[in-house]
């Protein structure tokens, strides 16, 4: 007898419940042995597909939801890893563009368990950490598309790169989003060293893709490629991204690329560094299905690109007056969406919502995002993460002064009270945390259900 919808919602619970009994993300342990141990077990999942593998340190979930889209259009049944979600776990493990239904889900889990305890048994008799949350999740995604089955998997790494749960699998396409200083205590403290660990992802006869990198993380990549890669290209000098309009939630770019020039893109989305992400996708395409020889058809890509989207990433979720979302978290981030944010409305009073996780770092987070902002509102989001509202602030008022700063804990009255400052002139900008933002998503959409 099939079961009810009810019974995959109860059991998706509980998965998730003994994901979480598990060490979280951030103590992820730098090991790649117990998730190519497990997925070995299972017949290797993780090698039934072709790979578009990619890291760095901002941009690689947007670049990998362009990378799927391109290729969906294309007709191929795709997969699609993102880390981290920001309302729902399935989020991280689509299938053609949706989040993995939760029989799918469940039913996979069902089959990898007796190998995840098995795992578990043998680290524990060594000595060891049990398999974490993020490596049993990498498993089960394997495992998903696996038994779907997909022909190619956009992937992204979750942290780092050489050692990264993700990196069982063998990309056909290597691509490099643009690296900064970030988990600095677990990836290394220059940029050479955290350019390092996530050049572990290129495989021998890879192809490579390099986006807008500084030029100590720049050398490092272009070393390993030309030691172990086939071919390396490399933005602006193989590719480019021009003459890039904003437009009224959306914008007008060409891209010249590895094959030919795609002219007249229109994506639904903000940011110059969006219209960088997708020529970062583009030329991933190219590499992955013509060596970077054949032309994408362009009515496939334009088709593409007026579909993509980015949660959580300059995301207009309300009008009069405008509230903002950005997952912005590090330094790197700061700057380009401060940087976007003057672009895009430069004559606009902008009102903050800011939240920050304890292992970030906020004062240089802060400073770089003060010129924008009018007014800052500080407040937590529900990771247990979360620095505290109050001692935000403290940090805060060194930077923007007392009376700039206004602390409201409870995240919709922080929204609230800045949308009030913000009158019909003004725009509300929510930023700081991934988790802040998916905390937002959640909100709104618990209210849309109660007014439906």
């Amino acid at each position: 007898m099939r079961q009810s919808e009810h019974y995959w919602r109860q059991r998706v619970i509980e998965l998730e419940a003994a994901l979480l009994a598990r060490m979280p993300e951030n103590k992820v342990r730098p090991r790649l042995e117990p998730t190519r141990r497990a997925v070995d077990l299972l017949g290797s999942p993780q090698l039934a597909y072709r790979v578009i593998h990619v890291t760095g340190t901002n941009g690689k979930t947007s670049t990998t939801r362009f990378i799927e889209r391109i290729l969906r259009e294309h007709g191929l049944r795709t997969g699609r890893f993102t880390s981290p979600h920001l309302v729902s776990i399935q989020e991280r493990i689509a299938i053609d563009g949706d989040p993995v239904e939760d029989e799918a889900l469940v039913r996979s889990w069902q089959e990898i368990e007796p190998i995840l305890k098995m795992v578990d048994d043998e680290l524990l008799a060594a000595d060891e950490t049990t398999l974490t949350y993020f490596e049993v999740l990498s498993i089960l995604a394997f495992a998903v598309f696996a038994d779907v089955p997909i022909d190619v998997l956009a992937l992204e790494v979750g942290m780092g790169g050489e050692w990264d749960s993700t990196n069982v699998a063998d990309g056909d396409v290597a691509v490099f989003t643009p690296i900064a200083l970030d988990h600095v205590d677990r990836l290394g403290h220059t940029l050479e060293e955290i350019a390092t660990t996530k050049s572990g992802i290129i495989k021998p006869g890879a192809a490579v893709v390099i986006g807008k990198q500084r030029p100590e993380a720049l050398a490092v990549l272009q070393a390993k490629a030309a030691a172990i890669a086939d071919v390396t290209y490399q933005i602006e000098a193989d590719f480019s991204v021009n003459g890039v309009e904003a437009l009224n939630g959306a914008q007008r770019f060409a891209v010249k690329g590895l094959a030919a020039d795609y002219p007249g893109l229109l994506m639904p989305l903000i940011g110059d560094f969006q219209a960088e992400n997708a020529a970062v996708a583009i030329a991933a395409v190219e590499a992955f299905m013509g060596y970077g020889q054949k032309p994408i058809s362009q009515d496939i890509l334009r088709a593409a690109m007026a579909d993509v989207s980015s949660p959580g990433r300059l995301q207009i979720i309300e009008r009069e007056p405008t509230v903002l979302i950005d997952a912005a978290h590090n330094p790197a981030g700061a700057e380009a969406l401060a940087s976007a944010m003057a672009k895009l409305y430069p004559d606009t009073p902008i009102y903050g919502v800011i939240g920050m996780l304890a292992d970030k770092d906020t004062t240089a987070f802060l400073k770089l995002i003060e010129p924008l902002l009018s007014v800052v509102v500080l407040t937590q989001s529900s990771s247990p993460r979360a620095v505290s509202a109050e001692q935000l602030a403290e940090a805060a008022i060194e930077i923007f002064g007392s009376d700039r700063v206004a602390v409201e804990e409870n995240i919709e009255a922080a929204i609230g009270a800045a949308t009030s400052q913000a009158g019909a002139t003004g725009l509300v900008l929510v930023t700081g945390s991934i988790s802040l933002v998916g905390d937002v998503l959640r909100l709104k959409s618990e209210k849309e259900e109660h007014d439906a």
